[in-house]
């Protein structure tokens, strides 16, 4: 792509690293970063990947807000990471491990709706596609194999990104038809939360046959929210995982018809 002129700018939401002591560096203070396989993944194309940064907390100078980026960005992209606070879906917290962060909640929150609220598409991965469903009225499973012990593990904190199983499209989705009427295939899997039930006006387009854990969503509504709970950015055709590339192409596109509307 030869001209900045023609590339799209698409944020890619913030992880959080909290005031922490013990750190060896940035003792007590808030850090907002992205991985950089996902910012890479979302620059394949030749666009432009932009982090955005929460503009709240006891640092806040200035008056730019989240809505301001909605407006200048052409979409957004919400990447995995922390668990989803159980508060954030109206529930009690079971375990004190999956506590979540109901800051990165709050905010993501505010992204999802501000984008929507000017038409900008939204793709969740992985952590993305549970906000994206918490945040339209559905419920998580703070943790699968305690909640639904009959599940296939789903994470693996030693394999990571090489815990890898087949997902089931659904024939008549438009995951399937992006993907060249695919019925299976076979994805990464780092989650031990999923969702639980679905938001309303969205539809499952993918899950796993195995125990029916949602793996896509798709709001059927007029704005285009689409999620994966996979890691598109973690496949490698040597692993012989699923070509994530039409989905972003798909995205991408309609990134590019609002910016030209």
């Amino acid at each position: 792509m030869s001209s900045n002129s023609k590339r799209l700018k698409i944020g890619i939401s913030a992880c959080f690293f909290h005031p922490d002591q013990e750190r060896p560096i940035f003792k007590g203070k808030t850090l907002q970063y992205i991985e950089q396989s996902v910012a890479h993944w979302v620059m394949s194309q030749g666009d432009l990947a932009v982090m955005i940064p929460s503009p709240e907390g006891d640092t806040q100078v200035g008056d730019a807000q989240i809505a301001d980026y909605a407006q200048w960005l052409d979409g957004v992209v919400l990447m995995g990471g922390s668990d989803v606070w159980p508060g954030s879906y109206g529930e009690e917290v079971m375990d004190p491990r999956w506590t979540g962060d109901r800051v990165r909640d709050a905010y993501e929150k505010k992204l999802i709706e501000s984008f929507v609220a000017v038409g900008k598409p939204v793709l969740g991965v992985c952590r993305g596609m549970q906000m994206i469903n918490v945040t339209f009225g559905g419920t998580l499973y703070q943790d699968i194999s305690t909640q639904k012990p009959e599940a296939l593990r789903h994470r693996d904190g030693v394999q990571y990104d090489l815990n890898i199983h087949e997902v089931q499209f659904d024939p008549s989705s438009k995951l399937s038809q992006l993907l060249g009427g695919a019925k299976l295939a076979k994805v990464n899997s780092i989650h031990h939360q999923g969702v639980k039930d679905l938001a309303p006006n969205f539809v499952v387009e993918a899950f796993c046959p195995h125990d029916n854990i949602p793996e896509a969503i798709r709001y059927q509504g007029a704005a285009y929210v689409a999620a994966v709970q996979w890691h598109p950015e973690f496949h490698k055709p040597a692993l012989g995982t699923l070509d994530d590339s039409p989905i972003l192409t798909d995205f991408l596109n309609a990134a590019r018809v609002k910016q030209h509307a």
